[in-house]
């Protein structure tokens, strides 16, 4: 959700772009809400509009900003994909890949996805999906390729049968589908894939081992 402040420096950017042909600067946002005082303010609206998926702005480059227009704005400065559109960072890839790939600096690029796939989930990640241990899985109807990107709720730390869930184990991501005997509390974790040498991974007592959070969807390449 963007604020109401957020809301006019977003109609300022539409108006601005219009009149103009040209995205205003930082510094011209910043003098016409009076930021002067607070230079950061303006750049701080700027970026909660560009993650909330209002905006679209190249780093470092001036006058770079694109708007996700609704139907009712015509101009071929902006964009036709709606303002349902998210921003959603890649965070590498997994594939037992390292687990230090989940942080913030490592974000290769942005894929957008539309709001009601989120469906109000915060903090949602991509991951790029490498090798072919769960090509046969199926989420929501698609299955899991090389190239294609799964959406990771890292909120989701408490899984249960049948998910499928980004797990560490030792320090190396895995894209697996959780299982957990009820009766003896041992977790395995199965590669769903047309490849038969993928076995399961029993999780026992002396790994290090956690789930980073669950995919919630398939964004195909």
């Amino acid at each position: 959700m963007i604020s109401p402040k957020q809301k006019q420096i977003y109609d300022f950017i539409a108006s601005y772009s219009q009149k103009h042909g040209i995205a205003p600067s930082l510094e011209e946002i910043a003098s016409h809400f009076e930021f002067l005082k607070y230079p950061s303010s303006a750049h701080y609206h700027v970026k909660k509009l560009q993650d909330e998926g209002y905006i679209e702005r190249e780093l470092n480059k001036p006058r770079s900003m694109e708007l996700y227009a609704d139907k009712t704005i015509k101009s071929p400065i902006f964009k036709k994909t709606g303002m349902d559109a998210v921003r959603v960072a890649i965070l590498g890839a997994a594939n037992a890949g390292p687990a230090t790939i989940f942080a913030e600096e490592n974000i290769t690029g942005y894929l957008k996805v539309s709001r009601t796939a989120l469906n109000r989930r915060n903090n949602v990640f991509a991951l790029r999906v490498e090798g072919d241990s769960m090509n046969d899985a199926k989420i929501d109807g698609k299955n899991l390729e090389v190239g294609d990107f799964v959406l990771i709720d890292p909120e989701y730390k408490t899984p249960k049968n049948g998910d499928y869930v980004l797990a560490v184990i030792d320090g190396l991501a895995n894209l697996k589908k959780f299982k957990k005997d009820l009766k003896t509390g041992y977790i395995m974790l199965i590669s769903e894939s047309k490849n038969p040498k993928h076995k399961p991974i029993y999780v026992s007592s002396e790994d290090h081992f956690m789930v980073n959070g669950k995919i919630i969807g398939v964004v195909k390449r």
